[in-house]
């Protein structure tokens, strides 16, 4: 973590999807305008505009280099774009240096004093603020406990372990009280058991701070849809789609967000009509289709893993092939399938009494509500 002033593109993109409350995102809460950010001569952020009302948990998603750090850098103050403005609290502060920025920072190697005790920590960007001397214990003191760290107020971070360092960076942004909060990966030092329980402390935290803006960086699909209200897609450096985490779930606009949001088959088709009819090397499927699709377009057919079925011949969107691999994965089986007309699907399924052996031939089935037809890799620039 770090409370600021502690320690240590482009054809434009679709336009984001409006805050839940767009009039008072411009009054308040974290707006980027337009923001291009160039190193050297390379655009990492190119037209970027995207919209965080208070009280909202924006999740930026996307690979590695695709400007995710970049534009909470450029919101931190710690980058200045090329061209475009940032606004927080309905101020425009593009200008202005960290500090007078009314934010606070967590990134994912904590950046925690390692002489100073858990309380001096956390005080530290309030007197960095210039807070009054009498306030700061009882800021302190709040922070701590809102985190669940009110009791190792007098360790020191080397007696404390990776989750709760994240907690003590965590109390040491909020101390401040910021308008806005960033948070840079800071989960990934995390192992899985821990990393689950900051989610939880994460999704907690963002009930009770009701006024805060959260911008939340992260390549990991599951902390994204767990805890955003709304995702924002990064590739190229660009701005690419922004939605609630179950839109771009159940019906993605592209093929690169079907595949980045969640896992999914993406089945090459080519359209039989408006109605989402397809083929699939003369089988004929059906699926929501996308806006924009004419009879003979090549298309994608996305359908999610846990949404396939083992079914029987001549259902509907049955299709038939081999099974390649079976995986135990605890609470079911995933089935690796050797379609008949040509590409593999994988199949989430319960778990199976008798699940089929490899070489074995099986049908797959899947509703066409359940399935999405999207233009082809390349028609709309999504995965060019």
């Amino acid at each position: 973590m770090t409370a600021v002033g502690a320690s240590p593109a482009l054809t434009p993109a679709p336009p984001a999807a409006p805050a839940p409350d767009a009039g008072a995102a411009t009054r308040s809460g974290l707006r980027f305008q337009d923001v291009t950010v160039a190193y050297h001569g390379t655009t990492v952020l190119d037209g970027f505009t995207l919209e965080v009302a208070p009280g909202e948990v924006v999740a930026l998603l996307g690979p590695s280099g695709s400007g995710k750090t970049t534009a909470l850098r450029t919101a931190a103050g710690f980058t200045t774009p090329l061209r475009g403005r940032v606004h927080i609290g309905g101020r425009d502060v593009t200008d202005l240096p960290p500090y007078r920025r009314g934010i606070g920072m967590v990134v994912q190697q904590y950046a925690l004093f390692p002489h100073l005790r858990v309380e001096q920590n956390v005080a530290f960007g309030l007197k960095a603020h210039r807070t009054p001397r009498a306030e700061i214990p009882g800021r302190v003191a709040r922070a701590l406990e809102m985190t669940g760290m009110g009791g190792y107020a007098r360790r020191y971070p080397r007696e404390l372990s990776g989750g709760q360092q994240q907690r003590v960076a965590i109390a040491r942004a909020l101390a401040i009280r910021p308008d806005v909060l960033l948070l840079d990966e800071p989960l990934s030092a995390l192992d899985a058991q821990l990393r689950s329980g900051m989610l939880a402390e994460l999704a907690r935290l963002h009930r009770e701070l009701p006024h805060v803006s959260i911008l939340y960086v992260t390549h990991d699909q599951l902390e994204a849809l767990t805890l955003a209200d709304r995702i924002a897609v990064m590739k190229d450096a660009r701005l690419v789609d922004c939605d609630t985490p179950r839109r771009l779930y159940r019906r993605p606009g592209d093929t690169f967000t079907a595949a980045f949001v969640g896992q999914a088959n993406l089945l090459p088709v080519a359209v039989e009509w408006h109605d989402g009819s397809v083929s699939l090397a003369g089988a004929a499927l059906r699926g929501a289709p996308a806006a924009g699709l004419a009879p003979g377009d090549e298309a994608v057919l996305c359908i999610r893993p846990h949404l396939v079925r083992l079914g029987a011949v001549g259902g509907r969107n049955a299709l038939a092939g081999t099974v390649a691999d079976i995986q135990w994965r605890g609470a079911g089986h995933r089935l690796l399938v050797d379609l008949d007309t040509g590409p593999r699907l994988t199949a989430d399924l319960g778990e199976l009494r008798v699940p089929p052996l490899p070489g074995e031939r099986v049908t797959l089935c899947f509703d066409p509500e359940d399935a999405v037809v999207l233009p082809a890799a390349g028609e709309d620039g999504a995965d060019g």
